[in-house]
């Protein structure tokens, strides 16, 4: 039984050249990257070009860039060490929304129980945050806004352009989480306006285990852990070379391919939605339907039945029923009680997401099969 694997919003497979970018690392080049002999010099010198390809993807500076494990230590470092570096005052307020990743709302609700001030931002019924609602959370003690670039579950994009803009009028730092949109859509930070931005590497072809966060050099951060002065003082421990390597490796390939991979995958996915919409016809719910969507997501709902049970009549098919980080529930995910989907409804939703290895055929095939396991289940 051939896999067709259409869950590319939870992780990717490692591309081939990335894992050849990798291999040199993990066998010649060992040195500690602090070592001052020539095999430190190497693995220092492979970090190095890795930074400057995360960079040249963001259209960043070479020093903005501080790699993490992943995307929630990037989160964490950039809403804890924004908001924490007057521990003994717990003074401060964070603004985000209700419709983040677990790794913003946990790192907000932490330090809320720290004592300082959070707001959570509703989205509208289209699964989008309005400028206008951040512009009325903010206080004279903001110290940062935390909106994603785009929800991992729907695929809405949100208004981090306008949002931006309220803010810095109102000199108030802005954070992105861009671990769904680096790789499919443009991410430059300086269009963007934002100050801080976290990446995953699994979301865009490298090993899990591997992230960076954009710091804007003029933001002051306290490092969340302790230790040594790796990069630039805010992520202590030895890097983890052979990864960041492949880190940079991914930055450079989804940058050369960002306009025709993104063409290519909305085509797969509004091929999918038209295959299904033709035998299920318009009961076949969409969510977010009126607003901006990452090009390679598809969020649906299912009339009449439960998504597990929907998925589980499929084992050649990967996909997520929700968020990939909490599937597996039977609760309305937050992201959908937030845009005000009922029970009834959600509780069919499947998020089938595409990526640079999906094919026309696989796309038929699983439309083929997704509608012959709703139809078994509703008859």
């Amino acid at each position: 039984m051939q896999q067709i694997y259409l869950d590319y919003n939870a992780t990717t497979p490692i591309a081939p050249s990335i894992q050849e970018a990798m291999l040199p690392y993990l066998s010649e080049h060992y040195g500690n990257p602090s070592s001052t002999h020539s095999l430190g010099r190497a693995a220092l010198a492979g970090i190095e070009d890795a930074r400057g390809r995360v960079a040249a993807l963001l259209g960043a500076d070479r020093d903005e860039i501080i790699f993490t494990s992943g995307g929630t230590e990037a989160n964490n470092l950039a809403l804890q060490g924004m908001l924490l570096r007057d521990v003994p005052t717990k003074t401060g307020h964070l603004i985000t929304t209700d419709i983040e990743h677990p790794a913003i709302i946990e790192p907000a609700k932490h330090l809320q129980r720290l004592g300082i001030a959070v707001t959570f931002v509703k989205a509208n019924r289209q699964g989008v945050v309005e400028p206008e609602a951040i512009e009325a959370a903010l206080r004279p003690d903001t110290r940062l806004v935390s909106v994603m670039h785009a929800n991992n579950e729907t695929g809405v994009i949100q208004p981090i352009r306008q949002i931006s803009e309220l803010c810095r009028a109102n000199n108030v730092p802005v954070h992105t989480d861009a671990a769904q949109t680096v790789g499919k859509i443009r991410t430059m930070v300086q269009e963007m306006g934002v100050d801080m931005l976290s990446i995953a590497g699994h979301k865009i072809y490298a090993p899990k285990g591997v992230g960076a966060l954009y710091v804007n050099r003029s933001i002051p951060l306290e490092p969340v852990l302790q230790g040594a002065g790796h990069e630039n003082g805010l992520r202590p421990g030895t890097e983890n070379t052979p990864y960041i390597v492949a880190l940079g490796q991914a930055c450079s390939l989804v940058r050369k391919a960002l306009d025709e991979s993104g063409d290519r995958m909305a085509m797969l996915r509004d091929r999918l939605l038209s295959r299904l919409r033709e035998e299920i016809g318009p009961r076949l719910g969409l969510n977010g339907q009126k607003s901006e969507r990452l090009p390679n997501t598809l969020s649906v709902n299912f009339p009449g039945v439960v998504g597990a049970d929907l998925l589980a009549r499929i084992p050649e098919l990967c996909a997520s029923t929700g968020s990939a980080c909490h599937s597996g529930m039977t609760r309305v995910s937050p992201t959908l009680a937030a845009m005000g989907v009922t029970p009834e409804i959600a509780q069919g939703t499947v998020r089938l997401s595409v990526g640079w290895y999906t094919s026309e055929e696989q796309i038929d095939r699983a439309a083929e099969l997704l509608i012959g396991a709703w139809e078994a289940l509703v008859d």
